[in-house]
């Protein structure tokens, strides 16, 4: 490192700038020990200098350490300025040192910095994450002149707390709004499951951006409203806005949602032509939106050219052979994972068993299954119980199903009883198709699934009276049959 060379052939011509140069570059660069020597060898510090090395173990998340040297500089007579403050309210929002923020304010009062903008609305970020609508305004109320950054921080505070009416309050009563403040409505309201209002709002907008354009199609992506993803992306291009890669990944995802091969084909084809760089995240939602929408070959493609695959993409293409019935396929991909030393997670195990389930292996579902927690660290989950008895229902093996649901260690939900009883109505097990479908009732009264499985059960083994006592009750219910249906979709 040139600067440090420089540094140590002049020990008669440094200063405190210069100390302070050389600590920031070794805490830029993440190389915190050095720093922290260099700092305790300088002969005289400033309150730059106690503010690096906070900035430097706030970065590498030692709040311990960064407590303990700011008590120092307290000690060493220095009066913390408003980054300090910052530096330390910000550290502290970890969940686990979050009691301290109320102390720290005390001293944000006492040091007279409680009226600044800067500390305030660090301050109202941390009793944010506390749930602490009141003191997030009591902080609001302490800074002596607000500007947009602070009235965007309270109305962040409140739409992030789910209070939609005192932050509908505040962005009305606002003196001044920029583009932020109409993201932060539009994404608070996203948030809440407002769309409709989220959508009024951002036509309202008088200035848009990539980010506000990717808040609200993102919103309709995640409340699975496809369509309107879809709509808004394609208004977006036309207007001439160009997305990021978080804008294409939630259309990408819109795409798998809707299982619109082409829309996502397209995508991909403009994303190529622009030269635009595809990250990871991008990069495994092409994965998963491929073999969502019905080619796997496709997705396999996508996923091998991934540079570096991280957990996320071997999740979607195992996800994606498991969807597809390709169990071998699956598996093997799962091997590759452990291979290249990527740990599996409980979404790994979801696809891995449901795998085993859809492509009838029996035994390897049980081996994955009872690995869990000794091999891969994972606890078995009601997903992972729910693809078991999926697993044994597929070949029959009702009784164990059966057992293992008894064992479990949580009570069975509608899904688990769900895949009971579809696996009584393959293999027309009238017995277990009545117990199923009693626990199943008591959790959710009416379900389509109970009435039409027991009857084509029923109709199975010519119960005919039971058959049409059955239909009587749905109708009576307003229980309607599930419908299956199909779709072609046409590339032009």
């Amino acid at each position: 490192m040139d600067a440090r060379k420089l540094f140590d052939e002049n020990p008669k011509g440094r200063d405190i700038v210069t100390w302070n140069s050389i600590i920031s570059g070794y805490v830029k660069n993440e190389q915190i020990h050095t720093a922290q020597q260099l700092f305790d060898e300088m002969p005289e510090k400033d309150v730059v200098s106690w503010n690096t090395m906070l900035k430097g173990f706030q970065r590498i998340n030692d709040i311990e350490k960064l407590v303990s040297y700011f008590k120092q500089m307290i000690m060493y007579g220095l009066k913390p300025t408003e980054f300090t403050i910052a530096i330390l309210i910000t550290a502290l929002s970890n969940e686990e040192f979050r009691i301290l923020i109320q102390q720290i304010h005390t001293r944000v009062v006492n040091l007279g910095l409680n009226s600044s903008v800067f500390v305030g609305s660090a301050l109202m970020k941390s009793y944010m994450s506390m749930g602490c609508p009141v003191a997030i305004y009591r902080v609001f109320e302490e800074i002596l002149v607000k500007d947009v950054t602070s009235w965007n921080a309270l109305l962040s505070g409140y739409m992030n707390l789910g209070c939609v009416d005192q932050g509908r309050r505040a962005f009305e009563i606002m003196p001044e709004r920029n583009v932020v403040s109409w993201t932060t409505m539009v994404n608070g309201l996203v948030n809440n499951k407002k769309l409709d209002e989220a959508r009024f709002y951002f036509d309202e907008m008088p200035e848009k951006n990539v980010v506000s354009w990717t808040v609200m199609i993102s919103g309709y992506e995640r409340n699975d409203q496809f369509v309107e993803a879809l709509e808004l992306f394609v208004l977006m291009r036309r207007l001439g806005y160009c997305p990021n890669q978080i804008t294409l990944s939630s259309a990408l995802s819109a795409c798998a949602g809707f299982s619109t091969l082409v829309f996502g084909m397209q995508i991909h084809t403009s994303l190529i032509k622009s030269g635009q760089p595809v990250d990871i995240i991008l990069s495994s939602t092409l994965v998963d939106m491929y073999a969502k929408c019905g080619d796997i070959n496709a997705a396999n493609s996508a996923f091998e050219l991934i540079p570096e695959k991280n957990l996320g993409s071997w999740n979607s293409i195992i996800g994606g052979f498991a969807e597809h019935g390709l169990g071998v396929k699956a598996l093997e991909k799962f091997e590759s994972m452990k291979n290249v030393g990527v740990r599996p997670d409980e979404i790994t195990l979801v696809h891995v068993l449901s795998a085993c389930a859809r492509g009838g292996l029996t035994d390897e579902g049980e081996m994955h299954f009872e690995k869990m927690e000794r091999e891969y660290a994972v606890k078995p989950g009601i997903q992972h119980f729910a693809c078991m008895v999926d697993l044994y229902g597929r070949v029959g093996q009702l009784e164990k199903a059966v057992e293992l649901i008894r064992k479990m260690p949580f009570e069975p939900d509608v899904v688990i009883w769900g895949a009971l009883l579809g696996a009584c109505g393959l293999h027309s097990s009238l017995e277990v198709g009545l117990f199923a479908a009693e626990e199943m009732h008591k959790l959710e009264q009416d379900h389509p699934a109970v009435y039409s499985l027991l009857t084509k059960i029923q109709g199975e083994k010519g119960m005919w009276n039971q058959v049409t006592e059955l239909r009587n009750m749905m109708k009576q219910s307003g229980a309607r049959k599930q419908k299956a249906g199909s779709w072609i979709e046409s590339p032009t």
